[in-house]
């Protein structure tokens, strides 16, 4: 059932947000130099590793590590506006459809996450497909603590339902309060 709502959600909401998305293509480019579109291997269900997509933050060239990890001035003036309202987020609608995603779940985490990613193997988070949004990124937990996001990802595994998913996008779209 979920994949079926994660489907009839997402093409919809990727046809009418297509005009955004290259409009903010458009904002990145002219800003700096570089491609709008940012690709980066995460890993994904099972830990395979696919291609994630998103609209671009930071300067172009900047190293490809977790985002805690990376100064926050290698983000550019529309990064913090694209962050702050999730709209870099949009690309990945595309990863939902093809079936690497899901509108929640985990967030998917580079290769190099060992810790995390031993964590999530460890508490059978692998077996979701990761998500645009998450509970732990809702809750404010990030990767820099990866016991912790490991821990409340097995949590949202344990307690996964559709009420929760919509409570997750809401918090997601509307904020936490």
């Amino acid at each position: 059932m979920k994949r079926v709502v994660d489907l009839v959600l997402a093409i919809p909401v990727a046809a009418i947000a297509m005009p955004l998305v290259f409009a903010l293509a458009l904002v990145i480019r002219l800003e700096s130099r570089g491609p709008a579109l940012f690709s980066q291997v995460r890993i994904g269900r099972h830990g395979k590793p696919f291609v994630c997509r998103k609209l671009r933050t930071m300067r172009d060239g900047t190293p490809s590590a977790p985002t805690h990890q990376v100064g926050a001035g290698a983000v550019t003036a529309s990064g913090r506006v694209l962050r702050a309202t999730k709209l870099d987020e949009l690309p990945q609608l595309w990863n939902v459809i093809r079936g690497e995603m899901s509108l929640v779940g985990p967030r998917p985490c580079l290769p190099v996450q060992e810790e995390l990613i031993g964590h999530r193997q460890r508490l059978g988070v692998l077996a979701m497909r990761p998500g645009m949004t998450g509970l732990a990124q809702v809750r404010g937990i990030d990767m820099s603590d990866p016991q912790r996001c490991a821990a409340t990802d097995a949590e949202y595994r344990a307690s996964q339902s559709l009420g929760l998913d919509f409570a997750i996008m809401a918090r997601t779209l509307f904020g936490r309060r």
